[in-house]
């Protein structure tokens, strides 16, 4: 629908950076929500360690994340060298891209379902458990339905906070036009070329259309649950 109003090399960007936020949210969403339910409900040695973990993106710069990301996930680190064996890469490609993206999305993803996790009753769940249900039929049938317009909530934010990735997704895959280059690296490349400022404000517009897009599904999505949790 934009191409109308973007060129060529502005269209390539919003696509990837489309493809690089859907795919790191669905990516990091399970884990997000086992990690959350962990955090919430359980408590074990190195709680506050995971919490830490968890958050840490959050804290630190995003060029120190790209780069630790570099020497792990990257063709020569620990991690990604064993990778590249079997076919996958990371660094300088677009799924890493969407694993940086993850990476800082995820705080957010988790606190939001963290905290719609423990708004609900545990009453609720152990009740369930006394009529002889087991953990991962109480979590379907009674936490599941109770906590979707939190996993919604934290979704759509880790997707919005995705799209605008930049620090990290910059220092890890770099800046390459169709291959690696977001819509913050390419409204960055844009201000730095002479006449650029024109491409450049059509991407930030673009940028803040998709943010409060999402924001608006993400409140009307959980609302709609909330109502049938509700009424259920």
């Amino acid at each position: 629908m934009f191409d109308g109003l973007l060129g060529p090399e502005e269209w390539q960007a919003v696509r990837l950076s489309l493809k690089v936020a859907l795919v790191a949210t669905v990516a990091s969403l399970p884990i997000g929500v086992f990690v959350a339910y962990a955090l919430a409900r359980w408590r074990f040695p190195g709680h506050q360690l995971l919490n830490g973990i968890v958050h840490l993106p959050l804290i630190l710069p995003p060029v120190v994340t790209g780069y630790l990301l570099l020497i792990t996930f990257g063709t020569q680190g620990a991690v990604g060298s064993f990778l590249k064996k079997i076919g996958i890469v990371f660094a300088f490609n677009w799924t890493g891209a969407a694993l940086a993206a993850a990476i800082m999305a995820f705080p957010l993803m988790v606190r939001a379902i963290r905290l719609s996790i423990e708004a609900v009753d545990s009453k609720l769940e152990e009740a369930g458990s006394t009529l002889g249900a087991s953990r991962r039929q109480v979590f379907a049938t009674i936490t599941l339905p109770l906590i979707l317009p939190g996993i919604v909530a934290g979704a759509i934010l880790a997707f919005a906070k995705a799209m605008g990735e930049f620090g990290a997704t910059i220092t890890f895959v770099s800046n390459i036009p169709g291959r690696t280059q977001t819509l913050p690296s390419a409204i960055y490349t844009f201000l730095q070329v002479p006449g650029g400022e024109a491409s450049a404000m059509r991407l930030v517009i673009i940028s803040v259309v998709i943010a409060l897009a999402a924001l608006f599904a993400s409140e009307l999505v959980a609302r709609r649950i909330a109502r049938r949790v509700a009424g259920s």
